[in-house]
């Protein structure tokens, strides 16, 4: 008998950047393939039907543990276009990248996730982290490695 089990996981890489492009701080964390990501990655499968492609990212300022029912951001402040995460995945993994420059998402950075709109939308995962204090002249990059193993 085979037995597959999929299973969606990812990582992020977090850096804060002064106005000076100076790395302020970095941080590596975990996340969650939230249910309606999963739901989205299912979908994927069909030629009818298939749901928009992941284009945006959003920070937020709640520290609430992601759970997978999570749909949106418990306190978004902030959101951009992604600047990878098109064409085909590689190894079973696609990397989202998005920077949130000066001006955009600024706070006390708590969590993150990618949807497929700039409002709203499908999320496809969500984390939480030890707070980012993003400053009004600091820029964030965040890329997000998404595989499926």
């Amino acid at each position: 008998m085979i037995r597959e089990i999929l299973k969606p996981s990812g990582k992020l890489n977090i850096v804060l950047r002064d106005k000076h492009g100076n790395i302020k701080e970095e941080l590596n964390v975990d996340n969650l393939v939230v249910t309606t990501g999963r739901n989205y990655i299912a979908a994927r499968m069909t030629a009818t039907g298939a749901p928009t492609d992941m284009s945006h990212m959003a920070v937020g300022s709640t520290s609430t543990t992601a759970a997978l029912g999570d749909t949106a951001l418990g306190g978004e402040l902030g959101r951009v276009a992604l600047t990878t995460g098109e064409g085909v995945p590689d190894d079973n993994t696609i990397v989202y990248t998005a920077t949130f420059p000066a001006g955009t998402g600024n706070g006390a950075l708590q969590e993150a996730a990618v949807f497929n709109a700039s409002t709203n939308g499908t999320m496809l995962c969500r984390t939480t982290f030890n707070t980012v204090n993003k400053g009004t002249d600091d820029s964030v990059t965040i890329t997000w490695t998404v595989t499926i193993s």
